[in-house]
């Protein structure tokens, strides 16, 4: 398709833009909102050199209620809010700011992946709404200076923030950055937004001294739990990527050090044959560097090459002196290397053991900190200058749950090693950040469940990391040979039935069949609770804290204060007593329900940083409440469940007591009968267990009260209870 071609193409997709009539001229509005849509468009195709192949949505216009006074505007996806002085007059102000916020809804429009990267969007807004010119002025500002106060202010939501902008992208001679450019091409690709835009690379140059960095990630979620730094800045890394070399190599050979060899100085008592076990522990550049001379090293990292691109590496190395960061010409950020140790600790916990002896027999030895560091598998990497000065220091270590990455710049790794305990033990204040196992999604035929992964999505193949794509793809599929890692966001997964948008799932995905399961016998059993009693072909791992949330949050989304920390507290204790045997919790009603993670809230943190319940197994719970109902289902819906011949039902202390008409021979009789009512609940779909049944013709009448099965924890008396959460449960279990 000809450029002009797709100039038109792009400039008939013009959304509907809808008004409310609290901005006006009215028609004023709708036809400035066209003219800069297209000026967008037109933008849009001679960077990124085509089209978008999906129509925009309609856009609302409407006047601002809540804009603070710094701000004239303010948008999320489909609406636009302004603040109009004057009614009736479309002033320059409110043009600036239409355009700035058209700006950003073309983006969410155009380029859905960059949504979360705020640099590019007010970089892209500022730049083509006109604005510029007037933040450029006052008195001169420096290019260092400006890069300085927009990276404490990565929202950009200040004027000193949006002057610093101004500055960097005044830096460009053509009047539109080559970044920008650069990136609006990845939008038209379609290509993951693997790191976000960096301040060095809007400017084109390296505008800031690197100051220290440090970054920590849950193992299990993926959530960034904390981070001190600009950790998104792509910087040299000396050795701390060598285990992705290690890890690469089909086969290590072991190699005689050479004397005099200055890579092949790896401290005091080094064996006469070294192996890679002890080249990794002791950072021997000689042995890699030995390696590739003899033809059966990786090359650019092997099949973790595409891993760390994916990460934000600037580029791929051309030799081993480069892969291994002898030489400072590939680069990549503290953020990166933490998602690519995760990763590798999933794939492969062979590695990971290795480095754990690190603190005993490595880099990492005889220090006070090697003591803090025993069992936690650690990395450095040191980058020199020529006259071999620390330019950089970098520790990469990975415990049970959490990858934690220091950089400190002019010194070396044994100098801040002390750090990394620091950082765990800070990460550690929030209780509930080891790992959580359920079942989920069993009520589905595996083949009917997809994912996707807006971040960096791997499957692992019996260790090696596939690349996914960005598109929906079958979650058996990914899961087929091992585990489904997606760096940098959560899952999001969509079945037949569910949300369209797919819910999320911050964790790790592998398949694991359940064994077969067969009810007791005479005990009645739907379809639908034998899949939630056999369980499911999924298992997903995320953080006790986030599988707490996302229970409480399906259970009851109503819920606060003590009843939440309540319900918190029986979630993360029934984790730990799944109803399968030998298998995690489910996430069905026969467990306790789960629909992905969600934010957790104050409640969930507390609850889970308290001490154990003191009870030993499974802790039911339903909603409860005195709310009347009543229901109807034919006797033979009911028949089913309980047997042919009904006569009576009654319901005392969680059981159903019926009576049936029998045959044997020529004697008729009556049989008394007895079953869990939830059975009877679950099967006819009751919204609790009844308290009352009479027949009506072909029909039994069901009347109860409340929600839920009647057992244990009843979420609605804790919330009128007004108690604290030990007196709460103490109500429900007993002392």
């Amino acid at each position: 398709m000809g450029l002009a071609v797709t100039v038109a193409v792009l400039l008939a997709a013009t959304p509907t833009f809808v008004t409310r009539g609290d901005v006006t001229p009215e028609a004023d509005l709708r036809r400035e909102a066209q003219a800069a849509w297209t000026a967008l468009a037109s933008r849009y195709v001679e960077a990124a050199g085509g089209a978008p192949s999906k129509a925009p949505a309609s856009i609302t216009l409407q006047k601002g209620a809540a804009l603070s006074p710094q701000r004239n505007g303010q948008g999320r996806p489909g609406w636009v809010e302004l603040r109009q002085n004057t009614p009736g007059v479309l002033d320059e102000r409110l043009r600036l700011a239409l355009r700035h916020e058209l700006a950003h809804q073309f983006l969410w429009w155009a380029c859905p992946q960059s949504s979360e990267d705020r640099l590019f969007h007010e970089a892209f807004a500022v730049a083509v709404s006109g604005e510029l010119p007037a933040w450029k002025e006052g008195p001169y500002l420096s290019l260092s200076r400006a890069a300085s106060d927009l990276a404490r202010s990565p929202d950009v939501d200040t004027p000193r923030a949006r002057r610093a902008l101004a500055r960097v992208l005044s830096e460009s001679a053509s009047g539109f950055p080559a970044a920008l450019s650069r990136r609006l091409r990845q939008c038209q690709d379609g290509a993951r937004w693997a790191s976000p835009l960096s301040i060095d690379e809007l400017a084109g140059v390296g505008v800031r001294a690197a100051t220290p960095a440090t970054v920590v990630l849950s193992r299990h979620s993926g959530e960034v739990l904390w981070s001190e730094g600009d950790v998104q800045r792509a910087l040299p890394y000396g050795s701390v990527l060598k285990p992705f070399v290690y890890a690469a190599g089909a086969r290590h050979p072991v190699l005689p050090p050479r004397a005099g060899v200055q890579e092949w100085a790896c401290g005091a008592g080094l064996p006469a044959q070294v192996d890679a076990r002890v080249a990794m522990l002791r950072s021997c550049n000689g042995y890699f560097l030995d390696w590739e001379a003899q033809g059966s090293a990786p090359k650019a990292f092997g099949v973790w090459g595409p891993v760390l691109g994916a990460l934000g590496l600037t580029r791929m190395p051309e030799d081993m002196a480069d892969t291994i960061g002898l030489r400072s010409t590939v680069s990549v950020s503290p953020w990166g290397v933490a998602q690519a140790y995760r990763l590798l600790a999933e794939a492969r916990p062979d590695v990971i053991a290795l480095l754990a002896d690190n603190a005993a027999r490595g880099t990492l030895s005889d220090l006070p900190a090697s003591k803090a560091l025993a069992g936690v598998a650690t990395k450095t990497g040191t980058v020199r200058d020529a006259a071999s000065r620390p330019q950089f220091g970098w520790i990469a270590a990975v415990d049970a749950d959490l990858v934690v990455v220091v950089m400190r710049p002019g010194v070396m790794p044994r100098q801040f090693a002390d750090e990394v305990p620091r950082a765990l033990a800070r990460a550690r204040k929030q209780a509930g950040l080891d790992a959580a196992r359920v079942q989920v999604l069993g009520l589905l035929p595996p083949g009917d469940v997809e994912a996707r992964c807006a971040g960096a999505g791997f499957a692992l193949e019996d260790g090696v990391p596939r690349a996914g794509t960005e598109a929906w793809s079958p979650l058996a599929s990914l899961t087929r040979r091992g585990a489904a890692v997606c760096l940098g966001a959560p899952w999001r997964v969509r079945f037949p039935g569910g949300p369209e948008e797919g819910r999320d799932y911050a964790g790790v995905f592998i398949s694991s069949a359940p064994p077969p399961y067969r009810p007791p016998p005479g005990v009645p059993t739907t379809p639908s609770a034998l899949k939630a009693r056999r369980g499911s072909d999924f298992i997903f791992r995320t953080t006790r804290l986030q599988y707490t949330a996302g229970v409480v949050s399906a259970e009851d989304v109503t819920l606060t204060g003590e009843a939440r920390i309540a319900l918190a507290r029986v979630v993360a204790h029934n984790e730990q007593h799944s109803r399968h045997p030998h298998r995690p919790v489910c996430d069905t009603t026969h467990c306790q329900a789960f629909r992905g993670t969600v934010r957790v809230r104050a409640e969930e943190s507390k609850a889970v940083g308290m001490a154990p319940l003191k009870w030993r197994q499974w802790l039911t719970f339903s909603q409860g409440g005195e709310e009347p109902w009543r229901q109807e289902r034919s006797r033979a819906e009911v028949e089913r469940l309980l047997g042919q011949g009904l006569v009576s039902l009654r319901f005392e202390a969680g059981r159903v007591n019926f009576l049936r008409t029998e045959s044997d021979g020529d004697a008729t009789f009556e049989s008394a009968r007895s079953l869990p009512c939830d059975l009877l609940r679950s099967g006819l779909k009751l919204p609790s267990c009844p308290r009352t049944a009479s027949f009506n013709g072909a029909s039994l009448v069901f009347e109860g009260r409340g929600r839920g099965h009647g057992e244990g924890l009843d979420v609605e008396a804790a919330k009128a209870s007004g108690g604290r959460s030990d007196a709460i449960l103490e109500g429900a279990y007993g002392p």
